[in-house]
Order: structure tokens, then sequence, then C-alpha cells
């Protein structure tokens, strides 16, 4: 979105209650969006604990820097960042296996996904993500998605590999290759730098309590009253409160639809991990490890690992849930501080209500399985300028954003469920109950049935809602053993050939790359070493008129 919004003359005072990501993000893209004009303020307490475990992102986030019109060398290197490519599952089915879900979309050979040819003719030969696509091995390798001198892997090889080491080149032709990816950072430093860059822009700050919400005789918010800043008025209020919904919920009383039937994770212990990048190098990718109750999530970023244990608290005690996940760290968790949170899982039944819009945590949640934390936020943030009210808000603006913010947590919800429902994994009673005890959508059921014929299409999924495609789905199934019975009755009367000859291609241009890709550390590294010594030459430049003066 690039234009600025046009007629919101109407609203001058917006207030952002609640700071961290979600409130600076939208603090940040409101002072960019809107005419300089409309006076923005946030108000956050000082009181509030930071936990900075580390943030995954989907790879739609580069959008929202873009229309911010920061580069990744401006801001990467302020919050630790690294590249993601992927999601690594290990031990979600019962072999205790893994299998990588990719930033990479399916080839199409002969008008079907690859994934369909890989049923017939590769499923009892190599695991179906190292076949179909090239980011596992990336990732197995700890490859940067770009070259040193920063362009990205997928422009670069279409013309090298293809007149270097491809002889099959009427295939490479027929390929339309994407390679998006994703970013990891420090949440608490990524909120620090949107909060610069939101100030530089005219936004207030407050750094005060919340102690008083009065409402007008319509039920609106009327304004806010500070501990030690008093007053605070307003037309519109944007609720970045996280769980507690101060707001949204506290304030203007609208219920919260818990999704506890269906996801039954409701816990999370974090802990900060060092690392030695130099020497363990640094995962493109986030790893997700089954444990007995639930997941661990593991996040690289330059300098340590952000980790934690999401678990469901009816099946094990904060305790033992603390003693398990320490088990699996191993010595790295050595006088380590782990943080317990306790969740919110669900969402508002609307997140806009008369004049206040609840983003981020006070908006809704799903645990974070899918990195989907960060894209709420940006999502409500777009759909909010997209939306944009008069004081009037009206109904049906308001109506329609809340339908659209429904749906997409809504089917965030869906896909989620399926990573457990799908699973093989029995060995626990929390896996268990992941098959036999949760609430299954009946649209999703309706959808299993079918995905045990063939795999998901663009057809049985609309990723306008929330994100995810086709072959996100296609992915999970196979991944966690929920593989149709058998592959399409029509490839039997379809030659092999240009199947066969993809797969190897797939593979030769995994070869070529993992060679010839720098490491993300070596990646990473260098760009930190160039900003650096660009920073340090701006200060020269910038003191050298002083130098004369000073000598005469």
């Amino acid at each position: 979105m690039s234009q600025n919004v046009q007629n919101v003359q109407d609203v001058q005072n917006i207030v952002i209650v609640g700071g961290g990501s979600a409130g600076w993000m939208t603090a940040a893209y409101l002072s960019k969006a809107l005419d300089k004009n409309i006076n923005i303020t946030l108000v956050e307490s000082s009181n509030i604990t930071k936990i900075g475990v580390g943030e995954a992102t989907f790879s739609t986030i580069k959008v929202f820097f873009d229309f911010l019109g920061l580069q990744e060398y401006e801001w990467m290197p302020k919050c630790n960042a690294t590249y993601k490519m992927a999601i690594k599952f290990v031990n979600w089915n019962a072999k205790g296996q893994h299998f990588y879900h990719p930033f990479q979309r399916y080839e199409v050979i002969d008008g079907f996904d690859i994934s369909e040819w890989w049923l017939k003719m590769k499923k009892n030969q190599e695991a179906f993500d190292y076949a179909c696509f090239l980011i596992p091995w990336l990732c197995d390798h700890q490859r940067s998605p770009k070259y040193l001198d920063g362009k990205v892997f997928d422009n670069k090889v279409q013309n090298e590999f293809s007149q270097e080491h491809i002889v099959k080149k009427n295939i490479l032709d027929k390929l339309k290759i994407q390679y998006p990816y994703a970013y990891h950072f420090d949440a608490n430093l990524l909120a620090k730098f949107m909060k610069d860059y939101a100030m530089e822009r005219g936004v207030k700050q407050i750094v005060d309590d919340v102690v008083d919400i009065k409402l007008t005789e319509d039920g609106s918010i009327d304004s806010l009253t500070t501990q030690k800043y008093g007053i605070l008025s307003g037309d519109l209020f944007i609720d970045c409160t996280g769980f507690s919904g101060l707001l949204i919920n506290k304030a203007l009383g609208e219920p919260f639809i818990s999704y506890s039937e269906s996801l039954l994770c409701d816990r999370a212990i974090a802990m900060q991990i060092p690392t030695d990048i130099q020497k363990d190098g640094i995962n493109p990718y986030t790893t997700s490890t089954a444990l007995s109750s639930g997941w661990v999530w593991n996040i690289p970023l330059y300098g340590r690992n952000g980790t934690g244990y999401v678990y469901s608290s009816a099946f094990i005690s904060a305790e033992d849930a603390e003693q398990e996940f320490r088990q699996h760290l191993g010595a790295a968790a050595d006088n380590r501080q782990a943080s317990h949170i306790q969740m919110r899982i669900g969402r508002n039944r609307n997140s806009w209500v008369k004049n206040c819009v609840a983003i981020g945590l006070s908006s809704g949640f799903v645990e974070p399985l899918e990195s989907t934390g960060i894209f709420f936020i940006q999502h409500g943030i777009e759909e909010l300028v997209s939306h944009f009210p008069s004081k009037s808000f009206n109904q049906e603006l308001i109506h329609s954003y809340n339908k659209v913010v429904a749906d997409c947590i809504d089917g965030v919800r869906e896909f989620l469920t399926l990573h457990y429902y799908a699973s093989d994994r029995t060995d626990t009673e929390f896996w268990k109950a992941t098959k036999n005890n949760i609430k299954v959508p009946e649209e999703l059921q309706e959808k299993l049935r079918l995905w045990k014929n063939r795999l998901p299409s663009n057809k049985t999924i609309n990723p306008k809602y929330h994100g995810f495609e086709s072959y996100s789905y296609s992915v999970m199934l196979l991944g966690l053993n929920y593989i149709p019975e058998s592959s399409l009755p029509i490839l039997e009367h379809i030659g092999n050939h240009n199947a066969e000859a993809a797969f190897v291609e797939i593979r030769e241009r995994a070869n070529y790359l993992t060679s010839t890709l720098p490491s993300q550390y070596e990646y990473l590294t260098h760009v930190m070493k160039s900003q650096e010594q660009s920073e340090y030459l701006n200060v020269v430049s910038d003191r050298s008129h002083q130098i004369p003066a000073l000598i005469s």
C-alpha cells in the first residue's frame, strides 16, 4: 500500500495504548500512511516486562518494510536479524523424522504440482521435501538467500545456472520459481527501531500508566486518564495492550472467543540461549521440535537463540514442563533464566468496536506454531489503513474490517489444528488428545476426507484469508504422514519424462546453490561490517568540515 490516506481530516487525534512490536509497528506505519496534520500519540507503561525471546515472521513482512522505505542493511543489523527460508518440524510424526515447510511453491509439471508426481514416482525413494524443493538443501547447508553482492539467488541462478549447468533448458524455462524469504529478529530491538522511525516522523510518546478510561454516552472511548500526564483525548484509539485487552475487553466489554476446543496449548516457557555463530553458524530456518505435551521453538538470531516450550497445562505442570524443556536444551540451559507465559488463544468477537481497534495480541492470537504473531499485527494495521474511518465511524466499514480480521485468524486456527490432528503421533496423552478430544472445524473435516484421495489444491484452499496457500497444507499433510492412499489416476495416462527431468533438475540446482551461495553467517557478517564501515565514513564526513576551524 503506497498511497497516503485521503479524506480523513475528520479524525485528527489517534491514541495508541501500548508499545512493543504491535504499538510501535502501528505508529510507524500510520506515521507514513497518514497526512502530517493527524496527531499520533503512543502511551506505554514503563512497568511492562520485556521477554525478548525472538520473533519469526512470514515472508509478507517484506511488504511492510518496503512500504516504510526501509532497506535490510538499515534495520537488520540493529535488530540482530537473520533470514528465514523455512520451518523445520522435528519429531512431529510417529517415526521421529524431520521435514521442512519451506517458503517455496511447488513446480508445476504438465499441469500438476510436483508433489502429485512425487506420490506416483518417488514416494518410497526420497523424502518429499528434498525431492520437491530446493530450500531444504539450502537449510541443511546454512546457506544465505543472497550472494555477497546482495543479489537474491533466484535472479542470479536463472541466468548462470541455466547456461552453465543445465542441459535441459527447456524444462527450466517452463518452471516459474519463486523463493521468498522471511526474517528472525529480536522483537524488543525491532520495537525500538520502529519507535525511532515513528518519533522521527512526529509520533509523540508518553511513558505513563493508564489508570482510568472514560466512555461517552454511546459507549465509545472519550478519553484516558494517565497517572502523571493526566487526561488524554482522542478520536481513534488503538489497543496494543497485549493479552490484557485493556481497552477492547476491559473498558468496552467485547467478548473473547477461545480456541481451546481446537488448540490445547495455553502456556509457554521462554529462554534466551547464547550461541557461537562463528563456530556453529546460523540456521536459515525456525525449528519446531515436538515434546511430550507440546513443542519447542528455536529462533536463531545474530548472536543468540530465542527458544521456548509451548505446552498444554492440562497435561503437564509448569515445573515438569520447565524440567522437560531444560532437559531438551541440555547444557545450553544451565544458569539461564526461564520466563513463564500464560497465553490467551483465540480472538475477540470483534477487533474493532466503536472508536477502538485492537491490534496484535489484544486482537487475537494462536500459538506461534507458524510464526503468525507479527503477521497478525501487519495484517491488522494494513486493513485498518484500507478501512480508515472518519469520526462518523461507518458501521459497514467496521463490519468489513471485523470480518476480514476474524476470517484471517479463524483460517490460521484451522491450519494449526491440521498440524496436530493430521499427525500420526500418539505416544503421550497430549498427542492422543489432539486426535480424539479436540474440535475439528466441520469444513476442515470435509477437506481431510478429500485429502485422503488427493493433495490440496488452490481450488480447495483460499489463501487470501490467512496467507497459507495449498502447498503449505500439502507440505504439512505429507510431513505428518497423512498421505493420500494413491496418486492421481490421471497421471497414469501422462508420461513421466518431464517429471523425472524436473526431479533431476531440482537436485542439480540444489547442488549448484549449496556450493556457490555464502553461508548465512558469512553474508550477515559481511553486511554488518559494511554497515559499520559506512556509518564510520558518514561520521568522518560529517565532522570533516569542522577540521579547518579547529586548526585555525
